[in-house]
């Protein structure tokens, strides 16, 4: 059985979400407090949704320098596969794991909904399942989810496919939904084993919540 961790900071609501998408995706789940220093054996680590510290300062930028994320980092060197999703992927670029920042929404409003995404690409594990422009439905819940990264950053991202998802329409076309660059949604590293997101799939793998797209984009992590 592959073993999940699904990290905790003061603020953090998404982790027993989370527990729960990977549990019935067949992952024995450990939820870790930030306060500690090593992380069990496991094959994935998530960085849940939430408001860690309240977001006091810039979103993430406090938990980046939470004992557990020292741990993180070197689980990411080492070829880990972690996964942030709003919040956690905040804290993975304040971390330097991702590249680019989370600012405010363009609207400067929270927002929360369902918004369809498209997949950019899946030649990595976390969207293996997925095929390149596939359009999900995945909820959105964020106030800083406005993805900024300047014209050189951006040019990298394309060349070594690092962009994985785009917000759009139920057709496919982009979406401004909170002012990110060319309407990105998620991105991961050059390696692909750290993948950051603002959707929760994770709010997205029972029909009685709205939509079941969230099995899909996690599913391949199993594997």
């Amino acid at each position: 059985m592959k073993r999940a961790v699904v990290l905790r900071f003061p603020g953090t609501n998404c982790e027993f979400d989370t527990d729960y998408a990977l549990e019935k995706l067949g992952f024995s789940v450990d939820i870790v407090w930030h306060k500690e220093e090593k992380l069990p054996e496991c094959d994935l680590v998530v960085v849940p949704g939430g408001f860690s510290y309240g977001d006091y300062l810039r979103s993430g930028s406090i938990a980046r320098f939470a004992p557990i994320m020292k741990a993180v980092t070197e689980f990411a060197n080492r070829g880990g596969y972690v996964l942030g999703i709003c919040n956690g992927f905040q804290i993975l670029t304040e971390a330097g794991l991702l590249p680019g920042a989370l600012k405010r929404n363009n609207s400067l409003h929270f927002i929360s909904k369902f918004q369809h995404i498209k997949i950019v690409n899946s030649d990595n594990k976390f969207l293996q399942n997925c095929k390149v422009g596939d359009i999900l439905n995945i909820p959105v819940a964020h106030a800083d989810g406005n993805y900024y990264i300047d014209d050189e950053g951006l040019a990298k991202l394309k060349e070594n496919n690092q962009i994985l998802i785009r917000y759009c329409d139920e057709n496919g076309d982009r979406v401004v939904l909170n002012g990110s660059v060319e309407s990105i949604g998620g991105v991961c590293n050059e390696s692909k084993n750290v993948f950051g997101l603002m959707p929760h799939p994770e709010r997205a793998i029972e029909l009685a919540l709205g939509s079941i797209d969230g099995i899909k984009m996690l599913e391949g992590l199993r594997t």
